[in-house]
């Protein structure tokens, strides 16, 4: 119930909530870390909320975002990718930064902060940092989720040609905004500690900058085995069923699930002959699409429902190759009480025991297989996994914990922010804005 978060917020904090993408419905990784985030401060705020919508369906949850937000500005983000990207190399720009420009929202935001005695902005993504006016005085929280810059680095360091130099100017101009937004807010957060070690070898003097992570959650109620029903067609067809889940044009779940395709599914036809790995997730490549109904390939493509298809997974899997901070896609089919198979990449800022509550294994054909035999052959340790790996992720890995964490965060004295570095913090930070 939003409205008892906006009346205990009345009398509380006021704070600008940036997200380049409308935090409803809470359906992709992105959007559901910013859903919670937003849920989590308004129950300590009063929200204001600028965002964006991309499709018909983000501007249907209009009446979602008015709930929760006292006031928003929900911008149309219509600009073409290719036309972001001209724009970007006339300006010198990263593309991440110029596709989300938007005049209109700028006014909005300036409007906001003066009309409404804005104390706090709370940027979610850094493709947002650049509405952080350069005289805000007031507290600057940064979520950068990830370290977007590495990822185009290792999207560089796989591709050729013209992709790689642009894949590899992409980085090193994000990087640049990386260090500016993480010298300019008052506390910057990572995903993972992983991320957030990576961010600090990015940046010179980074040890005084208050740089810390706030890790994602699960909704343990919603992915509950109990309350699901397995789909039809995973009951009903022989298998075994492999599934894998994600947004399919985000180039490493597409990369992870054409790997399977194109690696897996004829050894593991060859074993199990009547086997079915079934790809879930909204606008999978033509490239992708072309293999359904092909050597055991299902494509569904978007579904009302991701939980169906995790109940009725004989294995879950995830072997992605690139990834950053904590993924989604496996905590959902841990809640699901399913056993998941993941590469190192995937398993990252998940404190879970290999063997116990996930298997772990690198990309490898041959080594995933004999993963995948040891996994059939033992009904019983299917089952023991995934029950474990729903202990663990209901234990240890909870929304409630991330909503304490952003009430301290928006305390005067700094929130989660390492106390021993807040003072060197805070000099740094100003030098940074006098500077500029």
């Amino acid at each position: 119930d939003w409205s008892l978060y906006r009346t205990r917020a009345r009398i509380m904090r006021k704070v600008l909530f940036l997200a380049h993408r409308i935090p409803f419905p809470p359906d992709r990784g992105d959007k559901i870390r910013s859903h919670h985030l937003l849920k989590g401060l308004a129950s300590h705020a009063e929200v204001h909320v600028a965002t964006f919508a991309e499709t018909e369906a983000d501007r249907a949850q209009e009446a979602n975002l008015a709930q929760v937000a006292a006031s928003h500005h929900l911008a149309q983000r219509d600009k073409a990718l290719p036309i972001a990207g001209l724009q970007a190399l006339a300006s010198g720009k990263p593309v991440s930064l110029t596709a989300f420009d938007d005049r209109a929202l700028r006014r909005w935001i300036k409007d906001t902060i003066a009309q409404q005695s804005i104390d706090t902005i709370f940027v979610f993504s850094g493709q947002m940092g650049q509405y952080v006016p350069d005289d805000f005085e007031g507290r600057v929280i940064i979520d950068l989720c990830d370290v977007d810059s590495a990822k185009f680095a290792d999207y560089a360091a796989e591709a050729g040609g013209p992709k790689a130099w642009l894949y590899g100017r992409e980085d090193r101009l994000l990087a640049r905004e990386e260090a500016r937004l993480a010298r300019r807010a008052d506390s910057t957060l990572l995903i993972t500690d992983q991320e957030a070690d990576l961010l600090r070898s990015r940046i010179d003097a980074a040890h005084a900058l208050p740089i810390s992570s706030l890790g994602n959650g699960i909704d343990a109620k919603l992915f509950d085995p109990s309350k699901v029903k397995p789909h039809p067609e995973l009951t009903s067809e022989e298998g075994p069923h492999f599934v894998f889940t994600g947004q399919m044009d985000y180039l490493p779940n597409h990369n992870a699930a054409f790997w399977v395709i194109e690696e897996l599914m004829t050894p593991l036809r060859a074993i199990w002959p009547t086997a079915q790995f079934h790809v879930v997730g909204r606008a999978p490549l033509p490239k992708m699409t072309a293999y359904d109904g092909e050597n055991g390939v299902r494509v569904w493509g978007e579904v009302p429902d991701v939980r169906p298809f995790l109940a009725g997974a004989d294995i879950v899997l995830t072997p992605l190759t690139i990834a950053r901070g904590v993924q989604n896609k496996v905590l959902e089919a841990m809640a699901m009480e399913r056993p998941v198979l993941l590469t190192p990449e995937a398993a990252t800022g998940i404190g879970a025991a290999n063997g116990e509550d996930f298997i772990v294994e690198r990309a490898n054909t041959r080594a995933m297989l004999l993963q995948i035999e040891k996994l059939m052959s033992d009904a019983d340790l299917r089952v023991n996994i995934g029950t474990s790996a729903r202990k663990f992720v209901t234990k240890n890995m909870s929304w409630q914990a991330v909503y304490g964490a952003l009430g301290k965060l928006l305390d005067t004295n700094g929130g989660i922010v390492d106390g021993a570095n807040s003072k060197q913090a805070t000099v740094s930070r100003q030098a940074s804005r006098d500077a500029a």
